[in-house]
């Protein structure tokens, strides 16, 4: 994008990292985003002549979306869940739409057409999706400049790689994408529905079988101390609105991970850094953990078991026959479907990232089988960086990179030239 516009480093893009579980965006250049919120958005109808707006509301057409944390949390009648995403690519634009009006009006608190956007997609995004999105940001939003890039990519980038493959496991599935010179190998990618929304299914499954009620916060007005593995002792709150089953369900449901099972699943479960055993198990140390309604007991065994099924599906009820590929399978299928020559490259660069990895020990397990499987003539790295910022928001962090660099300033789509070239400049600008 030569011609003295974007001079220097200086251009305060801004870097939109849209995940399934949640957003994050912020300016280009800084080391973490500004914006971190569910991508998961309360849908309410409007009436007319509605009132005032509130902090995280947007109405659009009669219709009202609550977005953030605190205006998603908040029980109200009739208010519906929903998601713009649907396999990791927009499904719903107007919520879509919402989600960025949002981010520029409470998090950026800037003008969008001051600003170049870059975005990240998933590797398997349709042209059809990126045409309509690059439409959108350039006659909607009126941006100056606009780039998309592949998540496996930017996180590659993030880690001061241009070749490697990228396992990302995050909340709807669990991807191994092999990244050539900044190019993604569609051919190589592999993906397993064995990631974080399985774990928080199988957390379900546990507590149904220990009978343990998941109660929401919301609906808990107060509660008393009980010793443990006794009863809860609490009062649920008078007045409940007539919440609707889907954000009921996103309060308690671990299908879209609520806020209690996330916890769980952090303070609780661990990866074994063996293959599953029940005698090892049985000896680990117990962790304690109470419920919001006060209910408490110690885990043993099962905060091994569940997680397991990440790496060995082969054990986990429910799963007809073994078809699905367990992580270290997951890296493995992904490397053998690539040129044989780059595969030194992959195997000398497998880069963890995604929200999942962040459980207790998964590294460690992931590095022991991935060297069992390692053909002797390769050399086998893992790289995963310590701080969970850093793999969760790893996309944005390359994508902050990106942007920032005096050299990529040629290389966004610029107004001129969507207005010239049309919709379909995506294409050849963006790989």
């Amino acid at each position: 994008m030569s011609g003295g516009v974007y001079g220097g480093d200086e251009v305060g893009a801004l870097v939109f990292d849209i995940g399934s579980f949640s957003v994050r965006a912020g300016y280009a250049g800084e080391d973490c985003p500004k914006a971190d919120f569910p991508t998961t958005v309360g849908l309410l109808a409007a009436e007319e002549g509605g009132g005032l707006e509130l902090e995280g509301e947007k109405e659009k057409k009669g219709k009202i979306f609550h977005i953030d944390t605190n205006a998603l949390h908040v029980p109200r009648d009739g208010a519906e869940v929903m998601s713009p995403l649907k396999n990791g690519m927009i499904e719903d634009w107007e919520c879509f739409r919402a989600i960025l009006d949002h981010t520029y009006s409470k998090h950026v608190k800037s003008e969008p057409n001051l600003h170049p956007v870059l975005m990240s997609e998933a590797p398997w995004n349709t042209r059809a999706k990126r045409e309509k999105l690059t439409e959108l940001m350039f006659e909607q939003y009126n941006i100056p400049a606009f780039f998309l890039c592949k998540t496996a990519v930017l996180t590659a980038f993030a880690n001061g790689r241009s070749t490697g493959l990228v396992l990302d496991s995050g909340a709807t599935h669990t991807t191994a994408i092999p990244v050539h010179d900044g190019y993604v190998l569609q051919q190589g990618i592999v993906k397993s529905p064995l990631a974080g929304d399985f774990i928080s299914m199988q957390c379900r499954e546990l507590f149904q079988e220990m009978a343990i009620d998941i109660i929401p916060p919301y609906m808990i007005a107060a509660k008393e101390p009980v010793r443990e593995g006794a009863p809860p002792n609490w009062k649920k709150k008078e007045k409940l609105p007539q919440v609707s089953k889907s954000w009921h369900n996103y309060m308690w449901f671990p299908e879209t991970t609520p806020p209690v099972i996330q916890d769980f699943q952090a303070s609780v479960l661990q990866v074994s850094d063996s293959p599953y055993d029940e005698q090892v198990a049985a000896q680990m140390p117990t962790v304690h953990y109470e419920m919001p309604n006060g209910y408490n007991t110690d885990y043993g065994a099962e905060r091994l078991r569940i997680p397991e099924g990440l790496f060995d599906p082969s054990n986990v009820k429910g799963l007809s026959g073994n078809t699905m590929l367990g992580v270290g399978h997951v890296v493995t299928t992904s490397i053998g479907m690539c040129d044989i020559d780059i595969r030194p490259g992959l195997y000398g660069s497998v880069i963890v990232t995604g929200g999942n990895t962040l459980l207790q020990g998964f590294t460690d397990r992931l590095n022991r089988e991935l060297s069992q499987k390692t053909p002797p003539s390769m050399r086998l790295k893992l790289i995963a960086s310590n701080s969970t910022m850093e793999r969760k928001f790893s996309p944005w962090i390359g994508g902050s990179i990106l942007a920032s660099l005096g050299t990529f300033q040629q290389m966004w789509i610029s107004k001129q030239e969507y207005e010239e070239g049309g919709k379909q400049c995506v294409e050849r600008k963006c790989p």
